[in-house]
């Protein structure tokens, strides 16, 4: 009889851990205090683009991206077989814009480092770079092009995870409230706020920010921390004016945020990030951060009011990278959580490197990077 694993979270990282385990012929429960999927991953912009969001160098954490990004492919074609729903995958590319001459260096210092990693990116500038986005400000000087990048309509994409899973055999259970670990030593007990129990053999944590309230149970200091980030969203029609065809061709970074059109009509714009605890509401301040920085990158949309507005809670541990391991020596534990804004991005290798730390495979030389008791100086 194989393993039953109980997984605690039900966003986009415990979906897709429950998804590989069940590819594999184990048996899995995800555990989800509210909805799957409503927290950081339903409210994300869906970017596939580790080049673009790790500017500093190719450290461990942007290795762990791109492998994740080079699994994407065949992760998509896996879980479009099992699952009714679709979902949007763009192949887009990514342009990260610079506004100075003076900047060149460093993007030409970025480009040099990221061929050497897989990418066949180059810098843009000119009248290139407007033939390649129309509507694009001309106090752009250059930009670095990345056409390894891609994204997702994450909303689609984790309801889909969850059909694949369920098609998969695996059980989901939503709006269990608080969930509390009872026992994790000598076996894996869990109870629901409404009393409810359940019991497995080993236990994968996925609860992002929440992962923090285990810190007592396990013992161990988990410093993961939410960080709300503030997106919003406007019609392409409003854009486009008298630009023929899509009027946002990739994806847009720049130091202050991101513009990336979807199939469906909207160009969405994030993130303005802050410190407030659990509260997703949207503020005033945090949208118009977004707008002062949108009509620089696209000065159409200085006429243009978004049509929705929101907010996701990220899940930040207190280096930037994630917990990714088992407990020592508790080995029927393991986490997976605080993959701040990357969790999409990540969610085909976290899954991957479930599986095969429970299998017992070989793991990558990065892996011990993400250790969950790496905090732990007792």
């Amino acid at each position: 009889m194989s393993e039953h694993i109980i997984i605690m979270g039900g966003g986009v990282i415990g979906l897709s851990v429950a998804f590989e385990l069940q590819s594999r012929g184990y048996q899995t429960t995800v555990l989800e205090m509210a909805r799957c999927g409503g927290q950081a991953s339903g409210a994300a912009a869906g970017m596939l683009a580790p080049y673009s969001e790790n500017v500093e160098g190719p450290d461990p954490f942007f290795q762990l991206c791109l492998d994740s990004l080079r699994l994407y492919p065949d992760w998509i074609g896996r879980v479009r077989e099992r699952s009714d729903v679709t979902f949007e995958y763009s192949e887009s590319g990514s342009l990260y814009l610079s506004y100075h001459e003076a900047d060149r260096l460093a993007l030409e210092g970025r480009l040099l480092w990221q061929r050497e990693h897989g990418s066949t990116g180059a810098i843009i500038d000119g009248p290139d770079l407007f033939d390649m986005e129309p509507l694009l400000s001309r106090q752009v000087k250059a930009a670095l092009y990345t056409p390894e990048e891609s994204h997702l309509y994450a909303p689609d994409y984790v309801r889909a995870l969850e059909d694949a899973c369920r098609s998969t055999g695996g059980a989901i259970h939503e709006q269990l409230g608080r969930v509390s670990v009872l026992e994790w030593r000598n076996g894996i007990v869990l109870e629901a706020q409404d009393g409810r129990r359940f019991s497995g053999d080993r236990l994968v944590v996925c609860s992002g920010a929440w992962a923090q309230e285990l810190a007592e149970t396990f013992d161990l200091p988990l410093p993961i921390y939410p960080i709300r980030g503030q997106i919003c969203a406007y019609a392409l029609d409003d854009v486009a004016g008298d630009v023929d065809g899509k009027a946002v061709r990739h994806m847009l970074f720049g130091n202050q945020g991101y513009l990336v059109a979807k199939a469906n009509g909207t160009l969405v714009c994030g993130a303005s990030e802050d410190v407030a605890g659990f509260d997703t509401s949207v503020t005033e301040r945090g949208i118009e951060r977004l707008r002062g920085w949108n009509k620089q990158a696209i000065p159409a949309l200085e006429n243009c009011a978004p049509f929705h507005q929101w907010a996701g809670l990220r899940p930040s541990t207190q280096d930037g990278y994630p917990f990714l391991g088992g407990l020592d020596p508790a080995a029927q534990v393991m986490f997976a959580a605080g993959h701040y804004r990357n969790g999409i991005l990540l969610s085909p290798i976290t899954a991957k490197l479930v599986a095969d730390r429970i299998e017992n495979k070989a793991l990558p030389s990065y892996y011990s990077y993400f250790a969950p008791g790496r905090f732990d100086m007792s």
